[in-house]
């Protein structure tokens, strides 16, 4: 029994195009798509009619960054793949790429497997997996191999986090290396770990342990040291590179030099560095605390930097780096000792609407929101035009958008596994009101209509951008 569904009277948006038109979904993808009011659109017939008059229908999005139940700091991250992937629908994302963890002394099979068995059958929306590469070994190259040819087309390695996840120059360019020759795409996490473990150590001394120190000691000149170090490395290697969570003015500015260069280097920025700052991190009586992420949220003045980035497409994404601990009993883990405060924020669920804020605040342009928040990451990681876009042949994973509504932000409201928002009492213009994912509604006019088990693992091909 084939299924149909008729989109009818939106403005279609996608990265590069805005057209008044009807969309006609058939067993979960989308069929076609006809100017509003001509004949061929009067012919879709359809089982269900979504009514979108007035209002945006654009791709779901797509949050290449997302960490549903991570380990860290002897907690985890308090959104499993079940609640944490009914939130992002709720707030417009159908897709998520979340990062299986290799362990040191394990191999990247057992991360991954741990990682499926995990999400396997608990997911409102589609996923796919990134791995975290924290034991560069031969058997872990070999590995490397093995993976992009079944769909995990992405590594992520850090120079942050010594004695945990922490990659030195020499893996780090193995790794590389053996990603040019495999067609993977290496994400680094680009900060000065050994160098800012020397500050923390510091800082703890002289009895700095509130939570803005976590700010002060991970110096924007070591993130941008690192991603000038990586750049290298990958140049070197002759290998891409995508640099996650550029949140510093310094940083950017290395971005740009290697781009201008030629070389296929990427990077990603998060809503908390275009949104907030180091004055969130300094809040009185702890609260800085769920502000706590790296890298760290910085001085309002590197904001300008990463708004012009988008706009130049020397930054290219917008991801969430999802990754929630509760204020109440986790976060607490480091009143006394800001280096032992989980680090990471929610935020999948408020992703689209704080960059709809960003058109309305004129920061960039409707069609660069849908590119940057759906098309580019499924491009980056070898989803398009299955995910990213609404033209024919694409999974019929779309958004109803209402770029009128007003909203206030707060956890009372939102629907991720914690206890507070990032973003509370922030007023936005636009919401979701209806998501539909591969053309069965998960949201429906502000109802959760959706269900654990209907998000399947998607299987990726390798970076569509590179040259």
């Amino acid at each position: 029994m084939s299924s149909r569904t008729v989109v009818r009277g939106g403005l279609v948006i996608t990265a590069s195009d805005e057209i008044h038109a009807d969309v006609l979904i058939e067993d979960g993808r989308v069929a076609a798509l006809a100017a509003t009011g001509t004949r061929a659109a009067d012919a879709f017939t359809a089982e269900r009619v979504v009514d979108a008059t007035g209002k945006y229908v654009i791709p779901g999005g797509v949050d290449a960054h997302t960490h549903m139940e991570m380990p860290f700091g002897g907690t985890y991250a308090a959104d499993t793949f079940e609640t944490g992937t009914r939130a992002a629908a709720w707030g417009g994302t159908t897709t998520i790429v979340d990062f299986a963890i290799q362990s040191v002394g394990h191999s990247l099979r057992e991360g991954l497997d741990a990682w499926h068995a995990k999400a396997e059958g608990n997911c409102a929306i589609d996923y796919g997996f990134h791995m975290i590469v924290s034991d560069v070994n031969q058997e872990t190259l070999k590995e490397m191999d093995l993976l992009v040819e079944e769909g995990v087309t992405s590594f992520k390695q850090f120079m942050a986090y010594p004695g945990v996840f922490y990659s030195d120059d020499g893996q780090i360019l193995r790794a590389m290396q053996r990603a040019a020759g495999n067609g993977g795409l290496i994400m680094m996490h680009a900060e000065n770990g050994i160098a800012i473990d020397v500050l923390v150590e510091q800082a703890l001394a002289r009895g700095e342990t509130d939570p803005r120190f976590h700010g002060e000691v991970r110096k924007a000149l070591l993130e941008a040291e690192a991603t000038h170090r990586a750049i290298r490395l990958a140049q070197v290697a002759g290998a891409p590179l995508y640099v996650v969570h550029v949140s510093a003015t310094e940083a950017v500015t290395e971005l740009i030099r290697a781009r201008d260069e030629g070389l296929n280097v990427f990077g990603e920025t998060c809503p908390q560095y275009l949104f907030l700052s180091t004055d969130n991190l300094a809040e009185p009586d702890f609260e800085g605390a769920k502000y706590v992420c790296s890298t760290p949220l910085r001085p309002r003045e590197h904001q300008a930097a990463l708004w012009r980035g988008l706009r130049t497409n020397d930054l290219q994404v917008v991801s969430t780096d999802h990754c929630p601990f509760c204020f109440s009993g986790q976060k607490e883990l480091g009143r006394g000792d800001f280096s032992k405060i989980p680090n990471g924020m929610p935020g999948v669920e408020n992703r689209m609407d704080l960059l709809h804020q960003a058109v309305v605040d004129g920061h960039i342009g409707r069609r660069r929101w849908i590119e940057i928040a759906c098309a580019t990451p499924a491009r980056m990681f070898g989803l398009y035009p299955k995910k990213g876009t609404i033209a024919p042949g694409a999974d019929a994973d779309i958004v109803v958008y209402d770029p009128h509504a007003e909203q206030v932000i707060s956890a009372g409201t939102d629907h991720m596994n914690v206890d507070y928002s990032a973003y509370e009492g922030k007023r936005v213009t636009g919401r979701v009101e209806t998501v539909l994912s591969r053309g069965e509604p998960v949201v429906t006019e502000r109802e959760y209509t959706g269900r654990k088990g209907h998000g399947v693992y998607t299987p990726r091909s390798t970076c569509q951008y590179l040259n």
